[in-house]
Parts: C-alpha cells; sequence; structure tokens
C-alpha cells in the first residue's frame, strides 16, 4: 500500500514537471503546513520580502560611478507631489562637476505622460537646485515643478543635464 502511494506521489511531480509545476507545487505546499500559508515570494517574518527591487542595474551604477562620478541616484515625489526631487552623491568632484553647473538647464522628462518637468525659479530664493561646486562625498539635490502632479510615484522618468542623462529611474 505505501509502495502504491509513492508511485501515485512520483506521477504527480513528474507529470506536474511536464505541465509547468502547478500541480506538484500545490503537493509540496500541502505536505508542509508551515508554508502553505506564506505566499510565494515573502519570507515568513512578519510578510516582508527578502527582496529589494533595484533602483536601476548593477552596469548602470557602475556607468554613472565612472563616467560622470556619482552614485545613489534616487528621484522623490515630495510635498504631495507638487516636487519631484532629483539626489545623487557626488565620488569624483572633477567628473561631476556638469551635473551642478548654473548655465546647464535641468530637465525631467516623463515618457509614459509626456510631460518635460524644469526647475522653477522663485525671486527671493532662486532656482530650486544647489549649483555649488562639486566635492566628492557629499550629496546633492535639485527639485522639479509637477504643478499638476502628471509625474506620480512609480513612474519612469529620464534626468536630462546637458550630456548627462540617466534614463529609466523610478519615482519613490
Amino acid at each position: 500500500m505505501l509502495g502504491n502511494q509513492l508511485r501515485g506521489a512520483i506521477g504527480l511531480l513528474v507529470a506536474g514537471l511536464f505541465l509547468g509545476l502547478p500541480h506538484a507545487r500545490a503537493q509540496s505546499i500541502s505536505a508542509n503546513p508551515s508554508t502553505a500559508s506564506v505566499p510565494p515570494g515573502q519570507s515568513h517574518a512578519a510578510g516582508s520580502s527578502r527582496f529589494q527591487p533595484d533602483r536601476f542595474a548593477g552596469r548602470a551604477g557602475k556607468y554613472y560611478a565612472l563616467v560622470w562620478g556619482v552614485d545613489s541616484l534616487s528621484v522623490k515625489a515630495v510635498e504631495s507631489g507638487e516636487l519631484i526631487r532629483f539626489s545623487y552623491e557626488v565620488l569624483d568632484a572633477a567628473k561631476a562637476g556638469p551635473l551642478n553647473d548654473k548655465r546647464l538647464e535641468p530637465k525631467l522628462i516623463a515618457p509614459s505622460c509626456h510631460s518635460i518637468l524644469v526647475i522653477p525659479s522663485l525671486e527671493k530664493v532662486g532656482q530650486l537646485r544647489q549649483s555649488s561646486t562639486s566635492e566628492a562625498g557629499k550629496s546633492y539635490w535639485m527639485a522639479f515643478s509637477n504643478p499638476r502632479r502628471t509625474v506620480k510615484r512609480g513612474d519612469r522618468i529620464n534626468i536630462v543635464i546637458g550630456q548627462f542623462h540617466a534614463d529609466g529611474l523610478v519615482v519613490e
């Protein structure tokens, strides 16, 4: 009798392999009740995922560090979505110099909503960006005006500052 059950389980696993594993996965989950209540892709600790989304691919990060001397590029919607803040850390001040150049006008391009955002210039404050000389080890930022809130969290955007192009950044 035990041999028949074993043959049946092996047959079910082999059939699951040929049909894309849904039956084999269901069989293995029901056999181990401790993992049955945890959805796929989540760990057992408070429903948290062990996988963290990457802002950009490893090669892109190396490219920005080697060619432009910057790291930790991030884009965040702030002030209830009225502003989009782009920040970065300078690794090499000479290479990152063009990003803080006052003569270059930065643009945020959002292809999904067909919009281009610019940095506003206020009367008493000036432009909402840091334009001092770059120093290695410091973080810098610039804020783009998003008055109609066309760019939202989760959108993929491109930052263009002169020859610098950061494509496919995700708004947090």
